[in-house]
């Protein structure tokens, strides 16, 4: 579970200064973490944390909190990245009529030491991603569903 607690105590642990912008935008990321938020999301909510913030700023620091394994860096072909805390083990489920990702914890995970293992393989990141339809848009009439993004 992402908390503010364990985010700065991760920051302070890979040496990475906690300044006013990167306190706003783990602030935007927990309260927002049930969305995978994505840069202009969190640049918009951080801003009204702390109005001495920037674009590039936010992007900056996605990337170095991505990159440190604070947080993962959805990257996507037809849709703005998005970012989440949920590190733990788990299935994206991507609505195409939305674009609202739901985080489904994965009854089954694969054993990287096995992976490796078997085909000598090392794996350092894994991502399993279903896309369909949310329990919204999938009420809607067919011809209304992929409006959006993907």
């Amino acid at each position: 579970m992402m908390n503010r607690e364990s985010i700065v105590k991760a920051l302070r642990e890979k040496g990475i200064k906690l300044t006013p912008q990167r306190l706003a935008i783990i602030e935007v990321l927990i309260e927002r973490n049930d969305d995978h938020p994505g840069a202009g999301v969190i640049y918009r909510e951080a801003r009204k944390k702390i109005r001495r913030i920037s674009l590039s700023t936010v992007y900056a620091t996605l990337g170095e909190f991505s990159r440190r394994g604070i947080i993962k860096t959805l990257q996507f072909d037809q849709m703005e990245n998005r970012y989440e805390g949920n590190l733990a083990e788990h299935v994206n489920l991507i609505c195409k009529g939305c674009g609202k990702i739901i985080d489904y914890e994965a009854p089954i995970s694969l054993d990287p030491a096995k992976v490796a293992k078997k085909t000598g393989f090392q794996m350092l990141d894994s991502r399993l991603e279903y896309y369909g339809y949310c329990r919204d848009c999938a009420g809607r009439p067919k011809g209304k569903r992929d409006k959006i993004l993907l």
